[in-house]
């Protein structure tokens, strides 16, 4: 099958590559094809950050920066972007880059094969904050390093080298040519396709999923990148629609927002946040930064997983999905999509386009639970989201989506039912707990057993019920060991 030409830009120059595969990654183009063997393949998958690398993109005329996995990105996603590894940080003084230098003088490396990905993972943030004189904070680092795993060093000097960048002479990059570079290459015509498309307009989206219904659907790729990684599975076509400009966007409305299918899990959940302030904690835990940075919520959503961390959370918040087609379009509860083990609704010419989610009501106490072997980038064993209205000491409305305990995210109806217009007292709660430990039969697998997820969905809904009540519980969330002086 014919491929277009893939062209980005790369240490100021314009890189046009034929004959890359549709289902190649970019990990592969760059070791392989350009010979850029610091950016490391280790886990494969997205876990370890061996292979981040940063891109950049035009939005709003202006250069957006973001770390990314390239072993599970496809090649051709990053076409009229900039693409930077750590070969291209040497300035042309010949110097070191701060981000370098940093990890240097504060000792962040020993056996230096994850030290590539954390270099890009703080040039990334060098763009993002230093440059904007925006002050790295130890929190922030820790966020920003979140998607980079280290087994020799430790994190102390890594962290340290995050807060060191400023103190260096500031480097810049003009953005300018890059901008017009990147317009170049998305101006420019190249020859047709039949393997990988690449839509830019909704329109052009709609036409073809509908001309090519078996073309397999990405968008951050994070999912089917595994697929493809770990799986083998094989594609004839992929149809990615990251760069669909209506679906890149965050729509604002007095009854709801509208999150486009192509918007970024970072742009989500930062949108999502500014109505609920109180989901930063279990957003930070949602994967590292470069799957955030790289995944869509429409992509997790329409994926399907059971284990998918951002579904239990749109079912407690009552949001609605929009599909589309060329024949039209039509909007259900997000709970309804799903019927089976990644199996859903949507017709063969459909797409998942946008995902509505109702603004706060003032009644509303929101909280949501994500039980991890890890605090950060691991999977769940139970995901309870729960999303009450209590007005007058009753419970007016019940909203309580779960992931990991059936083959789909789901809602708890029996124990929402036990909850809706009763008084909200520790009665009413040891009733819905027992309702909630027998709503669902989960399976017993390597991240909990059948027992464990049933006990703690029970533990979640007690620990919902005093955090009500005003109580704060030493937990994961806001342990500070430093603060303990331990």
């Amino acid at each position: 099958m014919k491929t277009k030409p893939l062209q980005f830009v790369k240490n100021g120059e314009v890189v046009s590559l034929h004959n890359v595969s549709h289902t190649q990654t970019l990990l592969e183009v760059l070791r392989e094809t350009l010979d850029c063997r610091g950016t490391k393949e280790g886990c494969n998958e997205g876990d370890c950050g061996a292979c981040t690398v940063v891109l950049g993109e035009v939005d709003n005329g202006q250069m957006k920066y973001s770390a990314v996995n390239s072993c599970i990105r496809m090649a051709h996603s990053v076409h009229a972007m900039g693409v930077w590894t750590v070969e291209d940080l040497t300035t042309s003084q010949n110097a070191l880059h701060p981000a370098q230098q940093a990890m240097l003088d504060c000792h962040g490396s020993q056996c230096g094969f994850c030290t590539p990905g954390f270099v890009m993972s703080l040039f990334g943030m060098y763009q993002n904050q230093t440059r904007k004189n925006i002050a790295i904070t130890r929190e922030s680092a820790q966020t920003s390093l979140s998607g980079n795993l280290c087994r020799c060093t430790g994190y102390r000097p890594i962290l340290e080298a995050a807060q060191k960048m400023s103190a260096y002479p500031v480097v810049e990059i003009d953005d300018q040519p890059l901008i017009q570079q990147i317009q170049q290459i998305k101006s420019s015509n190249h020859e047709s396709t039949d393997s990988y498309f690449l839509p830019k307009t909704l329109k052009e989206l709609l036409l073809l999923r509908a001309k090519h219904v078996n073309a397999q659907i990405v968008a951050g790729c994070t999912d089917v990148g595994l697929w493809i990684n770990k799986m083998h599975m094989h594609f004839e076509q992929i149809l990615d629609v990251t760069q669909v400009k209506e679906l890149r966007k965050v729509e604002y409305y007095s009854h709801h927002i509208a999150i486009g299918a192509a918007v970024t899990l970072t742009d989500a959940f930062q949108a999502i946040e500014q109505d609920r302030p109180q989901l930063q904690a279990f957003t930070r835990r949602f994967a590292g930064l470069p799957v955030r940075n790289s995944g869509t919520l429409g992509g997790n959503v329409a994926n399907g997983s059971p284990i998918g961390d951002s579904m239990p959370l749109l079912i407690a918040l009552g949001a609605n999905v929009v599909l589309m087609s060329v024949n039209g379009h039509r909007e259900m509860p997000l709970e309804n999509l799903y019927v089976g083990y990644r199996k859903n609704v949507m017709a063969k010419n459909e797409v998942l386009a946008w995902i509505k989610i109702p603004r706060p009501h003032p009644d509303e106490f929101l909280r949501i639970y994500k039980i991890s072997k890890r605090f950060e980038d691991d999977i769940s064993a139970v995901c309870l989201a729960i999303n009450l209205q209590i007005h007058s000491g009753k419970v007016i409305t019940a909203s309580i989506g779960i992931g990991g305990v059936a083959a789909t995210p789901v809602r708890a109806f029996k124990t929402e039912q036990a909850l809706l217009h009763k008084d909200w007292s520790q009665a009413t709660v040891d009733l819905a707990i027992n309702e909630l430990r027998n709503e669902f039969s989960p399976i017993s697998d390597m991240r909990a057993s059948s027992q464990y997820r049933v006990q703690v969905l029970g533990n979640l809904l007690q620990r919902y019920w005093l955090e009500s009540s005003g109580a704060i519980n030493l937990n994961i969330e806001n342990l500070d060991l430093e603060g303990l002086n331990v």
